[in-house]
């Protein structure tokens, strides 16, 4: 492949040619290029060489040599934290005396490349996204990566949460007023959007003063994440403007679970958000859901505002698809401004109902999107006990009064989420008639709809599932089980729907669905990743 014909007949031309031609890469038979509007990168063997282009963009300025030096030694440091098994080195194209090019030789420098490893573009996670639905343990993987680049990340304890998001949002107006997208379109979205910040302006300024603006990743798309030597690695980090990369951790997040639902890919976006939640254990993050919906919308709208001006460019299918494409993340932007009540769902009944993984499946046809916040009192009696999600736990975690404690922050947690408008699956045994109705009441608390689902099945069913599991957060066995059927009652109780869960887990969930009809809002599609 070559090179685009603008950039062969500039300045860069001959290194371009240079770095095109497989002879100038030892072991290479081929060279296949990847251009983007700042990057020029040739894939060579095990190699990516990554080129700046000579562009000045307003808001990426790679037009001197010097610039474009600066940049790539910045992206090597930028990416060194994320991803340093990838990237190798920031190296000078020289030119001899002679005239002839080479990558880190003698005489004038006219070039700097990043060299990095070479990985197919099959192992993107935009790829992995496109073949169908992301496993869960590939969705959990994918959190833990980006909530420990979040860990790592350098806090900017001095720059206002609500006042970084305001001047993103008034540039980003501005730009789509100028664009060739529906203008009603684009002043709905402009409308909502600035309810919504004003409703969350002093939630992001406690956000930032707390800790949680940092330096970022800032372009965190699923084709920003490769599954790199069986985990995922996230890389092509922004490094031409650190202020575009200095944002709120959620913010951050927002890419990649708006990313992920554009993509059909909505259960991934919500195990992504609820274990994401469960590492952080932050009362911060699940307040900070009161602003995942701009956060969100505005992602969308910068995506769709760069598609529709490319489709400007564009002629023939090409340009029709932009245009589609766009239109089509601006409206994605406007639904998730869009006002949408919070509802409370319980899924209850004894170990091995398979309540946990109903929950899961739920959790992101529940609006508003991603979905709703999945809490399972197995994963919070853990938090309490400082342990990880798998690890077991003694017996005195599990009496009566600690369980108490476990339903307490569950029901704490809830308020959290519901206050900042998100929707909460409750997972709990909750074989008790009081515990039921405690749940029940946080609903009339926080004055949001209640759905109960009470699942049941055979015992030997029970104990058989319970005895089969692996690699599980549940503690629960076979003695467990036998002790909370003594404790079951025929009747869950008011606002409660009994559901047999004897069968498959397919089953149980179109049962499930019927049940919660008229709050349920996404595709079947979207009934959780694959496990």
């Amino acid at each position: 492949m070559t090179v685009g014909a603008a950039d062969a007949a500039g300045g860069q031309g001959p290194v371009f040619r240079f770095l095109a031609e497989a002879t100038n890469h030892p072991g290479a038979s081929q060279v296949d290029v990847i251009e983007t509007h700042g990057n020029v990168v040739f894939l060579a063997g095990a190699f990516a060489w990554k080129v700046k282009r000579a562009v000045h963009f307003p808001y990426m300025d790679f037009s001197t040599l010097a610039r474009r030096q600066k940049a790539c030694l910045e992206e090597m440091a930028v990416n060194a934290r994320l991803a340093p098994d990838l990237y190798i080195a920031c190296l000078p194209i020289t030119r001899a005396a002679s005239g002839a090019l080479a990558i880190d030789g003698r005489g004038e420098t006219v070039e700097w490349v990043v060299k990095m490893h070479r990985f197919a573009q099959d192992d993107l996670l935009s790829a992995h996204a496109a073949a169908g639905p992301l496993p869960l343990d590939l969705a959990t993987a994918v959190a833990d990566c980006v909530k420990a680049s979040h860990e790592a990340a350098e806090v900017e304890d001095d720059v206002g949460g609500s006042t970084r998001i305001a001047s993103v949002l008034h540039n980003l107006v501005d730009a789509l007023r100028e664009a060739p997208l529906d203008p009603a379109l684009v002043e709905q979205f402009a409308k909502l959007a600035a309810d919504r910040l004003a409703a969350v302006r002093d939630l992001l300024d406690r956000r930032a003063a707390s800790g949680c603006v940092r330096r970022c990743h800032g372009d965190l798309h699923a084709a920003n994440i490769v599954v790199w030597k069986g985990r995922p690695v996230l890389y092509d980090a922004i490094e031409f403007d650190p202020d575009l990369a200095t944002i709120d951790t959620l913010y951050d997040l927002a890419f990649l679970l708006m990313d992920l639902d554009r993509r059909g890919q909505r259960a991934a976006a919500n195990a992504i958000l609820n274990r994401y939640l469960w590492l952080g254990r932050s009362d911060l993050d699940l307040e900070g859901l009161a602003a995942l919906p701009l956060f969100l919308a505005v992602r969308a709208a910068i995506r769709g505002l760069v598609t529709g001006e490319r489709a400007a460019q564009e002629a023939g299918a090409a340009g029709e698809a932009d245009r589609r494409a766009a239109h089509e993340l601006l409206a994605r932007a406007v639904a998730y401004l869009d006002a949408t009540q919070p509802v409370l769902v319980a899924v209850a009944g004894l170990s091995g109902t398979g309540k946990s993984t109903l929950a899961a499946r739920l959790a992101p046809c529940i609006p508003p999107a991603p979905g709703a916040v999945h809490l399972r009192t197995d994963l919070i009696r853990k938090a309490l006990a400082g342990a990880g999600a798998t690890e077991r736990l003694p017996a005195t975690t599990y009496t009566r009064e600690a369980s108490a404690r476990v339903y307490a922050e569950l029901a704490r947690q809830a308020r959290i989420a519901l206050g900042a408008g998100a929707s909460v699956v409750a997972d709990a045994v909750s074989a008790h008639a009081e515990e039921r109705a405690a749940l029940r009441q946080i609903a009339r608390d926080m004055n949001v709809p209640f759905r109960g689902l009470w699942l049941t099945a055979p015992a030997d069913t029970l104990i058989a599932r319970v005895a089969a599991r692996r690699n599980d957060a549940s503690d629960a066995t076979a003695d467990v089980v036998r002790a909370q059927i003594a404790w079951q009652t025929g009747d869950p109780g008011e606002g409660w729907t009994a559901i047999d869960a004897g069968g498959t887990p397919e089953a149980t969930l179109h049962a499930a669905q019927r049940a919660l009809d008229d709050i349920l809002s996404s595709p079947s599609d979207n009934t959780g990743p694959d496990p």
